[in-house]
C-alpha cells in the first residue's frame, strides 16, 4: 500500500469542515487460482477525513486512525485464505472480518468510535483491487465476470426483497442489472462548492493563478458544463436558499440543464428543507425545474436518526448518500421515504455493486458521486456510472480541485481527467480488470508504507 499526498488548488468545504489536502491510498494486491496462476490488482481511493468522519476531533488524529486501518487491512487480506469471486469474498470480509477490525482501531484522543463509513473508505481500496485483479487472472473486463460463469453464488445469496414487493433475487446476478451496452462518454456534474466564488466581488487576490478558472461562469464556458451539483450547509436556511438562488440563476442564464443540492448530512427537521423547496417552486420556478434531486441532507446514521421523510421526497426525488452503506441501510431508507441511491466506489465496489442490484430491483433511481477522485480513483469511478445507467452522467470534480494531481495518468486517457463539452470521455479505457492500461502510466510512486504495528 502507497499514501500519495495531493493539495488542493482552492479549498473544498464538507459540511462543518474544510478539505485542503488529502492522502490517496494506493493498494496493490496480489491473488492465486487453484491452478497456481497469480495475479495483481489495484485500487485507489481518497482517505478524505472530513467526509467519512465529521467530528471536532483534530484531522491528524483521525487520519492516523483511518492510516492505521489501513495498515491492518494490509495485513487482514492476506490472512483472510479465502476462496470464491470477488463480490463473494467482498461481501463475506465487510460482514465478517471489517467490523471487528474497525472496532480495534485505537482512537482513545479521539474520544469515540471509528464510524463505520470511514472504515469502508480504507477497505475500498483493498476491494477495489481485488476486483481489478480477478479480472486480469482471467484476461477480461471484471464487469464481464458479474454472471453465472464466474460466480458460486446468485444475488439471493446476499440480497433480502423488501416485504412489500414481490422482488425475487433467486437465480438472478449482477449482469442483469448493469447497462447492456455503456455510454463512452458521460455528462459530467460540476460541484460548486460552499466557497466556491460566483461573482467578480467576491474575489480577494489570493485566488490561484495556475490557469484554470476560479469563478462559476468561468467553469462553465471553459468545460462545457450542463450539470451543477450546489453544496450547501444545511444548518443556515437563508444562507442555503440565496445560494441555490445565486447558482441556480447563473444556471438559467448560461444554459446548464440540471442542478442538485447537497446539505450534507447537517439538516435536523425536514421542514428545513421543505420550506426551501416551496420557496423555490414558488419564487424562482425556472430554477425549481432544473433541480432533479436532493441529495442526503439528514444525518447519515439511518437507524439512530429514523426521520420520515415522504414529505420531502413527496417534492423532489430525494436520493442517499452518505448513508447509503449498504443494501440494507437502502432498504432501511426506502421505509423512511428516501427514494433514490446516490453510489460510490469508495465504500467498495462490492458495495456499490450490490446495492445497484437492490435499487434497481425496487425501482430506485440511482446516481455515481465522487469523492473527488483523481488518479486511479477516477477510473472504478467512471466505469460504475456507465454500468450502473444513472439518471444522468457522473459527478467528478478532481479536476477542479487538484488538476495537476492526475498528470501521468492524463497522458493516456486525456478524456477522463478534463471536461469537454461538459462530458468526460471514457474511450480510452481498455483490456483486463478495470482497463487501467496501467503499466503505460508513467507514475514514480513512493515507498510502500510499512504495516508492521503491535498486536
Amino acid at each position: 500500500m502507497y499514501l500519495l499526498p495531493v493539495a488542493t488548488r482552492i479549498p473544498l468545504k464538507f459540511g462543518a469542515e474544510t478539505l485542503r489536502h488529502v492522502h490517496c491510498l494506493r493498494v496493490c494486491l496480489a491473488i492465486r487460482d487453484a491452478a497456481g496462476r497469480l495475479a495483481e490488482g489495484w485500487g485507489e481511493t481518497p482517505l478524505s477525513v472530513q467526509w467519512a468522519w465529521p467530528s471536532s476531533a483534530a484531522y491528524e488524529d483521525r487520519l492516523e486512525s483511518m492510516t492505521d486501518c489501513c495498515k491492518r487491512l494490509a495485513h487482514a487480506w492476506p490472512a483472510y485464505g479465502a476462496a470464491g469471486h470477488p463480490i463473494e469474498l467482498g461481501h463475506d470480509f465487510l460482514r465478517d472480518i471489517l467490523p471487528g477490525l474497525a472496532a480495534g482501531i485505537p482512537t482513545g484522543r479521539i474520544g469515540g468510535p471509528m464510524p463505520y463509513l470511514a472504515s469502508l473508505v480504507c477497505a475500498s481500496a483493498f476491494d477495489i483491487a481485488l476486483h481489478d485483479a480477478y479480472g486480469n487472472l482471467h484476461g477480461i473486463d471484471v464487469y464481464k465476470t458479474y454472471n453465472a460463469q464466474f460466480m458460486n453464488r446468485d444475488l439471493a445469496e446476499f440480497l433480502e426483497p423488501a416485504s412489500d414487493t414481490d422482488v425475487s433475487f433467486a437465480g438472478r446476478w449482477p449482469a442483469e442489472f448493469l447497462v447492456d451496452k455503456p455510454p463512452r462518454r458521460l455528462p459530467a456534474w460540476h460541484l460548486v462548492g460552499g466557497l466556491d466564488l460566483l461573482f467578480e466581488e467576491e474575489k480577494t487576490g489570493s485566488e490561484p493563478a495556475d490557469g484554470y478558472p476560479v469563478l462559476l461562469r468561468d467553469w462553465i464556458t471553459a468545460d462545457g458544463l450542463t450539470c451543477l451539483k450546489i453544496k450547501l450547509r444545511g444548518n443556515d436556511a437563508a444562507w442555503d436558499f440565496a445560494r441555490l438562488v445565486d447558482v441556480g440563476t447563473i444556471a438559467v442564464a448560461m444554459g446548464v440543464e440540471s442542478l442538485s443540492a447537497d446539505f450534507n448530512c447537517c439538516v435536523q427537521d425536514v421542514a428545513y428543507v421543505n420550506d426551501i423547496l416551496d420557496r423555490l417552486r414558488a419564487n424562482w420556478p425556472a430554477i425549481d425545474d432544473r433541480l432533479l434531486y436532493v441529495e442526503q441532507p439528514f444525518a447519515y446514521e439511518l437507524e439512530e436518526n429514523r426521520l420520515d421523510v415522504h414529505s420531502v421526497s413527496a417534492r423532489k426525488p430525494l436520493f442517499l448518500d452518505e448513508s447509503a452503506h449498504d443494501w440494507l441501510q437502502i432498504r432501511l431508507g426506502r421505509e423512511l421515504g428516501w427514494t433514490g441511491v446516490a453510489l460510490k466506489t469508495c465504500k467498495t465496489q462490492t458495495g456499490a455493486i450490490l446495492s445497484l442490484c437492490w435499487a434497481k430491483a425496487h425501482q430506485m433511481p440511482m446516481m455515481v458521486q465522487d469523492l473527488t477522485n483523481p488518479m486511479l480513483a477516477q477510473i472504478p469511478h467512471v466505469r460504475l456510472a456507465a454500468m450502473a445507467g444513472t439518471i444522468r452522467g457522473v459527478e467528478t470534480n478532481a479536476m477542479q480541485f487538484y488538476p495537476d494531481a492526475s498528470a501521468p495518468e492524463a497522458v493516456i486517457h486525456p478524456g477522463l481527467y478534463v471536461r469537454r463539452h461538459g462530458e468526460v470521455d471514457l474511450s480510452t479505457l481498455a483490456g483486463p480488470g478495470f482497463g487501467y492500461r496501467l503499466k503505460e502510466i508513467d507514475r514514480v510512486l513512493p515507498e510502500p508504507v510499512a504495516c508492521h504495528f503491535a498486536q
